[in-house]
């Protein structure tokens, strides 16, 4: 039996354990790995690490604490949560049962992939998910980014505030219906492909272009020094999706305190309908979400 249980190893997560080792609260974690998505790093030829605010420092710290302290981890992937009057049951993929006073969801997304020839090749390799993170390195670079919706168009708008070219392409002209997407419509430097698609990835050591088809059919080459791929975000919620209220994009809603509508299950990180999807601001859910857990079980402890 444990106080708390949290679930997922990056950075929301390994913060969460950290800070209720630290309040000495019987905590496990339990993950499939540690490190999560920081475990990726964009490659470029023009820039060093140094040059990027991820977070790495504290992330790093914390896993290493972690590997050390065999007793409060679990390396499996978890099936599902359940809850049973005032206690939780993990189930994991190697047939555990695991239960818990409390449980932090902390579990992150995954990135919809193109599946085009190239990309897995050249992933971190001059194409990579976030541009809302390393957009500050483009300056004065050309990039194309991929993808149609909302998290697409915020890249785009922040690439295209400091970089030479942004070429877009997307499937559909609906995203462009907004502020923002006019905005980007009517920029010297912004030139939308819209119903195009991307077939192939080209580089050598790193990508260095596209290959697209458009509408008719016609196939062109786009030389990058970046390329984006948005195409969204998938939560990953499938072991409560049936426990908690999750919003229309499958994130696990949580209030101010990381607290869920289900009593003393919280969640931490990308995988909640918190605001942006940042190491930093992970690492900071991760914080929030073990202080209400742990303010939840004092009257149990």
């Amino acid at each position: 039996m444990y106080d708390l249980i949290v679930v997922g190893g990056g950075p929301a997560g390994l913060t969460a354990t950290i800070y209720a080792i630290r309040k000495r609260v019987n905590v496990l974690l339990v993950t499939k790995d540690l490190g999560g998505k920081t475990n990726i790093h964009l490659g470029l030829p023009w820039h060093e690490d140094y040059q990027v605010i991820r977070g790495l420092e504290i992330v790093s710290k914390f896993k290493s604490e972690l590997e050390y302290l065999d007793f409060a981890r679990n390396m499996e992937r978890v099936e599902k949560i359940a809850k049973n009057d005032d206690l939780f049951t993990v189930s994991t993929q190697g047939g555990g049962e695991l239960q818990s006073r409390s449980v932090i969801i902390a579990t992150g997304t995954r990135q919809k992939w193109l599946e085009v020839p190239g990309e897995k090749e050249y992933i971190m390799r001059g194409l990579c998910y976030s541009a809302l993170s390393y957009a500050p390195l483009f300056i004065d670079r050309t990039t194309v980014l991929v993808g149609d919706g909302d998290l697409a168009l915020r890249s785009a708008g922040e690439l295209a505030t400091v970089a030479r070219h942004v070429y877009i392409v997307c499937t559909c002209s609906d995203m462009l219906k907004t502020p923002l997407g006019r905005k980007l419509e009517s920029a010297k430097n912004v030139t939308i492909l819209s119903g195009s698609q991307v077939i192939e990835i080209k580089g050598d050591e790193y990508a260095r272009s596209v290959v697209i088809k458009n509408p008719l059919g016609k196939v062109s080459e786009i030389e990058a020094e970046g390329i984006f791929i948005e195409k969204g975000l998938v939560p990953n919620t499938t072991m409560v999706a049936d426990l908690v209220r999750l919003d229309d994009q499958g994130r696990i809603i949580v209030d101010c305190a990381s607290r869920t509508n289900v009593p003393g299950l919280f969640a931490a990180g990308d995988v909640t309908n918190s605001y942006a999807e940042q190491v930093l601001v992970a690492i900071g859910d991760g914080a929030k979400a073990a202080l209400s857990a742990y303010e939840y079980l004092l009257p149990k402890l």
